[in-house]
């Protein structure tokens, strides 16, 4: 037996050995899709009611999540979960036209606080922050700067409320 003989079992056999390694580890990992319709994070997340909204913005993001959570069904007669939601609103203007002092494009920043509470206990189960941000941009015209701030926050508070739900679906799906 040569030694290129010796050396090419060698390799073989440390080549198998990682492979089998290799499965063995990757045999207890798990793969779902977060948006899977066997999960129970689907049926989790049509059993949660959403806090009263305090201002247009929020009842904007809270209408956003009963549809995205219960799939257009509306909220549950009973439900296994509360979230507490409380969203702020800043209007940044960001370019300031220098001759009449006055923002001709700004930013809409939303920044949500929520609360995933289990009803039966009362236990908080998740907390989290998120925000989103829409580019405006600001007319002359008083109409069309109020159109355009609302179709921004509408823009911004459909965005929160896709990352929140993204939030609650991945911690239900536990």
């Amino acid at each position: 037996m040569s030694s290129s003989d010796v050396t090419t079992r060698r390799v073989r056999s440390l080549l198998a050995a990682a492979g089998l390694t290799a499965l063995l580890g990757l045999g207890g990992c798990q793969v779902r899709p977060l948006y899977a319709t066997d999960s129970g994070a689907e049926a989790a997340l049509k059993s949660i009611a959403f806090s009263e909204a305090d201002d247009r913005v929020e009842l904007e993001v809270r209408n956003q999540l009963i549809f995205m959570a219960a799939g257009g069904a509306g909220e549950p007669d009973n439900p296994d979960y509360d979230v507490e939601l409380n969203v702020k609103e800043r209007n940044v203007g960001v370019l300031v036209e220098l001759s009449s002092d006055q923002p001709r494009a700004g930013r809409i920043v939303l920044v949500a606080d929520f609360s995933l509470k289990r009803r039966s206990t009362g236990e908080v189960l998740k907390t989290g922050r998120r925000s989103t941000v829409a580019l405006v941009d600001f007319s002359q015209q008083e109409f069309a700067k109020i159109r355009a701030t609302r179709d921004a926050e509408n823009r911004a508070a459909r965005e929160l409320a896709e990352l929140i739900r993204a939030d609650l679906a991945s911690w239900l799906g536990r």
